[in-house]
């Protein structure tokens, strides 16, 4: 667990303020799963992940989301070889451990389902034949807001299979002045090398880690706190489409990757708590009349959390 903590602090020397950012896609690292990142250009998400994928020793690949990208370009083809009269597998960019789609909703949703099966099975299937992904593998994507000119809703069915979507806000005028400091003082975004990033963890700590997260216990009365959120997302008044089961078990799973983190070998009320905005927010679709009035999902899972009654 203490390397967890070195993987923080080292993440901490290329990146100013975001804690959440840092800590949510630990966490999601932990449980296996998959992050959608949303905010304006310029906020450090793709600096966040590559400096993440060197900390752990994975190979990390970026695919800049267009309008002209295909499926095959993201999976990859086959190429008839002239000299062997034969067709060879080239392998797409999705092939590696840490895949940043950028800008997932710059390109129309048919080539944005050419992730759909990566993320959900692990696999990708090229003419009828199927390849398994390495292992760990994690989709980090990063969108614009919709209000953007030029981006294209995501599918429900991908955006479903995002185990989180963290939401990335301006830095405050201290964080940005010390961005500033830092890059006045010679750090470059671009050449990590310089910034004396340590491999903290491996492939092999990952995997050993999910399964202690596995183990982390959870009393019967939690999970039912768990059930109760997401059963609330179904009913209330200001949700046109509530979560689905898949929404339980990311907020459970998030909620035990969390006490992990945090040194614990059980769950906690606050843990679910903390977990279950990014574990949601993604996953809830509020009536029309409330988004053109400017309610936020985030508020109203708030709201749902004041009203459900918390374990003791």
């Amino acid at each position: 667990m203490e390397n967890l903590k070195k993987i923080n602090d080292e993440l901490k020397k290329v990146i100013v303020e975001q804690e959440e950012l840092i800590e949510q896609s630990i966490i999601s690292l932990l449980s296996g799963g998959h992050v959608l990142l949303e905010g304006v250009p310029g906020l450090a998400k793709t600096l966040m992940v590559r400096a993440l994928a060197k900390t752990l020793s994975l190979d990390f690949k970026r695919i800049q989301f267009t309008p002209d990208l295909m499926p095959a370009d993201i999976t990859g083809t086959r190429i008839f070889n002239l000299q062997t009269r034969e067709f060879e597998l080239k392998k797409g960019p999705v092939f590696t451990n840490f895949i940043l789609a950028d800008e997932i909703n710059r390109t129309p949703p048919k080539t944005q389902a050419g992730l759909l099966e990566a993320m959900s099975e692990n696999t990708v299937s090229i003419d009828g034949e199927m390849h398994e992904l390495p292992i760990p593998y994690m989709v980090f994507a990063t969108q614009n807001p919709l209000e953007y000119e030029g981006t294209y809703p995501l599918p429900e069915a991908l955006v479903d299979r995002f185990l989180m979507k963290i939401i990335i806000d301006y830095p405050s005028n201290n964080a940005e002045k010390e961005v500033l400091k830092r890059h006045h003082e010679g750090f470059s975004s671009i050449d990590l090398g310089k910034c004396n990033l340590e491999r903290v963890y491996t492939a092999e700590d990952i995997l050993r880690a999910r399964e202690e997260v596995k183990k982390v216990k959870v009393e019967e009365a939690l999970l039912e706190y768990v059930v109760n959120i997401v059963s609330e997302t179904r009913t209330n008044p200001t949700i046109e489409i509530g979560s689905s089961p898949r929404g339980s078990i990311a907020l459970l799973q998030c909620s035990k990757a969390c006490a992990y983190y945090n040194g614990r070998d059980y769950v906690i009320p606050e843990d679910i708590k903390k977990m279950a905005i990014p574990t949601l927010r993604h996953r809830i679709t509020l009536k029309p009349e409330l988004e053109l009035e400017g309610v936020r999902s985030d508020e109203v899972i708030r709201d749902i959390l004041s009203k459900v009654k918390v374990p003791r």
